[in-house]
């Protein structure tokens, strides 16, 4: 009989990292995420603005250092800034026995920058090395959104020597341009005499927000092929198929490994947004059928619990099945669904969302602050 752990070894041992989509100062005081390190064969964090809103949403053990931040003077964004990246920081010291385990490779914390500057390249560089500084962690990845003001910013802030996970990606061309930024980053890391082996990156491709999209739209159609339930909640995972071929693809031919003689590393497919929406479906489905080796998969910890629980791990699940996401996208063109639309609204949602999760956590954490210095 399988036990959790046991799922989870198998996970691990089929090449995918896991990582946690969730971080909060109750998980690094109680010793929850150091547990999850120890016994879940957990090697990550990822946060972002609408967990660190939640976090300080829910947690009283933030009350002490409002006060003391109250006390200082310090405005609303001081504020903000040094409660997330004193988590980050506490996080990044849990993980860092995985990241010299692993050569650098795990034992990752990702910060995202402001989302409100996701269209602003300077202030993304800036901010990028900021919160690089900031931390001042090895183990930090700076996340960057896979926008195309957020390219250049890639580009520039690896070549600083900085780890990256770019972040809402979701369509194919965009997930070219990722990868392009990246390689562009290394080669004027190497210029800039940068060991390029300390230098690392994800590429976050969001899988479950796809079918959230294209279902609403499959559900909205009345007639024609687009009604056939069958197509229903497998695009996800099939643009998250064709994302890593597109991966196999890019990271070859003598560009790349002029690079990875000098000791660059390839920029992992990271599955991100893997918790199920649609409760009709597998709770595992985005985690189980997109095994593949060298990925990470970024999962709240239901997702986890799930995996562990009832998650069956049958080996590569993407290679074999590139005809037949390829054949699966093109049903759905041919039953009115418009991809590069599809992408385009999910980017700029995906954006919005974090602007309005940021801007919640503001208007909260001022709040506390005046009535801290009541």
């Amino acid at each position: 009989m399988t036990n959790g752990s046991d799922r989870l070894q198998q996970l691990t041992e089929a090449g995918v990292s896991i990582w946690l989509d969730d971080l909060s100062r109750e998980r690094i005081e109680t010793g929850n995420l150091a547990d999850l390190v120890k016994n879940s064969f957990l090697v990550g964090v990822t946060s972002n603005p609408a967990i660190f809103q939640s976090a300080l949403a829910e947690g009283e053990r933030y009350d002490e250092q409002v006060r003391e931040l109250a006390a200082s003077g310090a405005d609303v964004d001081r504020a903000a800034r040094a409660i997330t990246t004193d988590d980050v920081r506490e996080a990044c010291k849990i993980l860092r026995p995985v990241f010299d385990a692993t050569n650098g490779v795990d034992g990752r914390v990702s910060i995202e920058v402001g989302p409100a500057i996701a269209h602003d390249t300077e202030a993304t560089i800036a901010e990028a090395r900021e919160l690089w500084d900031t931390v001042g962690e090895p183990n930090l990845f700076i996340k960057i959104p896979g926008t195309p003001e957020g390219w250049p910013a890639i580009t520039q802030t690896l070549a600083a020597g900085i780890s990256v996970n770019v972040t809402l990606i979701f369509g194919l061309d965009q997930y070219r341009h990722v990868m392009e930024a990246y390689v562009a980053g290394l080669e004027q890391a190497r210029a800039q005499g940068h060991d390029l082996s300390t230098i690392h990156s994800v590429a976050s491709f969001f899988v479950s927000r796809v079918d959230t999209e294209i279902d609403k739209r499959l559900e909205a159609t009345t007639s024609g092929p687009g009604t056939d339930p069958s197509l229903r909640g497998k695009a996800g995972v099939a643009n998250a198929r064709l994302a890593y071929q597109a991966y196999e693809e890019f990271f070859t031919g003598p560009r790349w490994e002029a690079l990875r003689e000098q000791g660059a590393n390839t920029q992992r497919p990271l599955w991100a947004s893997t918790g199920v929406k649609n409760p009709d479906y597998d709770d595992t489905m985005y985690v189980v059928d997109l095994v593949v080796e060298n990925t990470v998969n970024t999962m709240p910890e239901k997702t986890l619990e799930a995996v562990a629980d009832h998650g069956e791990v049958r080996g590569d699940r993407v290679r074999p099945f590139y005809d037949d996401a390829r054949a699966h996208m093109d049903a759905l063109a041919a039953a009115g669904i418009d991809y590069d639309d599809v992408i385009e609204v999910l980017i700029k949602e995906g954006v919005d969302k974090f602007v309005v999760a940021w801007d919640e956590l503001l208007e909260e954490l001022s709040e506390s602050l005046e009535s801290a210095r009541a």
